[in-house]
């Protein structure tokens, strides 16, 4: 819409589409049963030893999507609604999130006004590579995953 002229469009419309315009990306999930095998092989392919994230994450009770908060444990973190289909294989998620620099509190609030559905405490392992996110996950209580996110680009479309 930059550089568009709104002249003669439904105001109204036109903020409607640009609210549904979440950006998506397109994520495969497996079980890894060779961590240190799948952390060399990631290391070398992103010529890099990775960044290691710390995540605490909860999950509400919402009746579209998901919504999680995702705690950095370090004062910050995120509040992350999605779509996403209970399939196998690659699957396409939409996504919006939030900054908080206020977690824990924001986690109080949303608990009780929509009750936690889970808890996922997890280290996370990030390599960069081209336009592909790959995750390393050890899952507290669970065990080793990994994730490949590529995202998709925000486009806006217009009936006009």
């Amino acid at each position: 819409m930059v550089g568009t002229s709104l002249k003669g469009t439904n105001t109204l419309h036109v903020l409607y589409v640009l609210s549904r315009a979440m950006p998506s990306n397109v994520e495969i999930k497996a079980k890894v049963s060779d961590l240190t095998q799948f952390a060399q092989k990631a290391a070398e392919l992103s010529q890099s030893e990775g960044t290691i994230i710390r995540q605490h994450d909860t999950f509400f009770s919402c009746s579209q999507g998901r919504l999680k908060l995702r705690d950095f444990m370090n004062g910050s973190g995120q509040l992350i609604f999605y779509e996403r289909p209970d399939t196998d294989g690659p699957k396409l998620s939409r996504y919006s999130i939030t900054p908080t620099s206020d977690p824990q509190s924001l986690q109080v609030v949303l608990s009780e006004a929509l009750g936690v559905k889970g808890e996922v405490k997890k280290e996370r392992r990030l390599f960069l590579i081209g336009q592909t996110r790959v995750h390393l996950d050890t899952v507290e209580g669970l065990g080793h995953y990994m994730e490949l996110e590529v995202s998709k680009p925000v486009t806006f479309t217009s009936s006009y």
